[in-house]
């Protein structure tokens, strides 16, 4: 899935308020975080993640593997803040057309 300019927009807008819902720790990306992630997005479909890595290079190639693994789409990053969707069953936000 692909997202426009405008929709990614819209979603920017209501992830500015959110808090994150995942942390990654000192054990990094494991099973037990991407089934936590999957979960999130299931609930939420719009969700915060903090990637705690010193290392620039080796937060970009979690935050890739994270959108890699769970099937969604990233919004945006800022810092050690990664912003995911995934639209659910249940279509909780409704984006804007195209």
């Amino acid at each position: 899935m692909t997202l426009t300019n405008k929709q990614r927009q819209y979603l920017k807008g209501l992830a500015h308020s959110l808090k994150p819902v995942v942390l990654l720790g000192q054990h990094g990306l494991t099973e037990g975080v991407l089934a936590e992630i999957d979960l999130a997005l299931n609930f939420h479909e719009l969700i915060k993640v903090k990637v705690a890595a010193e290392d620039r290079e080796v937060k970009s190639l979690i935050m890739d593997a994270i959108v890699r693994e769970s099937g969604a789409v990233k919004v945006q990053t800022i810092g050690h803040m990664l912003t995911l969707y995934r639209a659910s069953e249940q279509k909780k936000i409704s984006l804007p057309k195209a």
